[in-house]
């Protein structure tokens, strides 16, 4: 390559998309974007990078502030990433389920860690969104960014990561399949391929003992305590940046096939990912599989799968977990 960047931070995005050869997908492709290669190593580079933007540009916040967010690790890092570079002060609330790798990362980063449950719902005190946003009422000068409701989550999506995808395919696409965490990445990305060719199907990946796909196939959902062992996606309610009336359908995937499709992706592609591209996948590959007609689909490779060695590429811990 010939471009020498000036800033890290230019390299967020423009990430390369990859044809999936030997895993069986029946009668469709299948296509990752590989968002494990920007370079805080997720997707949520981007989302990180443009609320910290959008918040200097409408005066939320200035210069010297604190910034707080509640984040499963990945968007953490991509604050980070920016808040480090820019001068901002960062402290995040973390479940306490997240891999040794993203808390190690974040530490080395001098970020602020507040380690919370992961066995609770939303509304109780010492859930992350709840207690996040506690912090931020108790620390003057905060900007709290709240990935769930900022619109800045989206519109990063619907502007750069949708397009990508649309030019990188020459329009020629008939189904996208995303997990929900915030629920930025598919509303956004959605928006803008259903604007493109409303015919396209957008697929939810959910884990079980998550509401997303009930709340997409239903209309409806209730929380029963489910727990999940993948990362950054799934949730105990619909995240306000969560459009679900674009959503075509949801997929439930178990923790025991999305670890088995990450050692096959791995195995098979050599794609090193995270824990929610296996949900991804497999939902993917599902869904392939169940067309009578050939179709051309894309998913994403969130995150890389160096933020989960001591967990999903551990065998002693998944032998132990799943």
């Amino acid at each position: 390559m010939s471009k020498v960047y000036s800033n890290i931070l230019d390299m967020v995005g423009n990430t390369p998309l990859l044809k999936i050869n030997n895993i069986d997908t029946g009668i469709c492709e299948l296509f990752v974007k590989l968002e494990n290669l920007n370079p805080g190593g997720s997707i949520k580079d981007r989302v990180g990078l443009q609320m910290i933007e959008d918040a200097e540009k409408n005066g939320s916040l200035n210069k010297g502030g604190t910034i707080v967010e509640c984040t499963a690790g990945n968007t953490g890092l991509g604050l980070a990433l920016a808040a480090k570079l820019k001068g901002y002060k960062l402290i995040l609330v973390i479940p306490d389920k997240m891999s040794q790798e993203k808390v190690m990362h974040l530490e080395a980063m001098g970020v602020d860690i507040v380690f919370t449950r992961s066995d609770v719902e939303k509304g109780h005190p010492e859930h992350y969104q709840d207690l996040a946003a506690k912090i931020v009422s108790e620390t003057p000068g905060s900007f709290f960014s709240d990935q769930f409701n900022n619109p800045s989550n989206p519109y990063i999506h619907e502007t750069t990561t949708g397009p990508e995808i649309w030019n990188q395919m020459d329009g020629d696409i008939d189904a996208f399949v995303a997990g929900v965490g915030t629920g930025g990445t598919i509303s956004g990305v959605g928006k803008f391929l259903k604007s493109k060719n409303p015919n396209l199907k957008l697929v939810v990946a959910d884990p079980i003992g998550s509401v997303v796909a009930d709340a997409v196939n239903k209309g409806s959902y209730k929380y029963e305590n489910g727990s999940w062992l993948v990362e950054g996606i799934g949730e105990d309610h619909i995240p306000g940046n969560l459009n679900l009336d674009i959503i075509d359908e949801g997929i439930y995937v178990s923790d025991k096939k999305a670890f088995e499709m990450l050692n096959k992706l791995l195995q098979e592609e050599g794609i090193l990912a995270g824990t929610s591209c296996g949900t991804l996948l497999e939902a993917a590959v599902e869904w392939c599989k169940a067309q009578k007609e050939p179709k051309k689909v894309v998913t994403l490779i969130c995150d890389t799968g160096n933020k989960y060695l001591s967990k999903a590429y551990n065998k002693d811990w998944v032998e132990e977990n799943l």
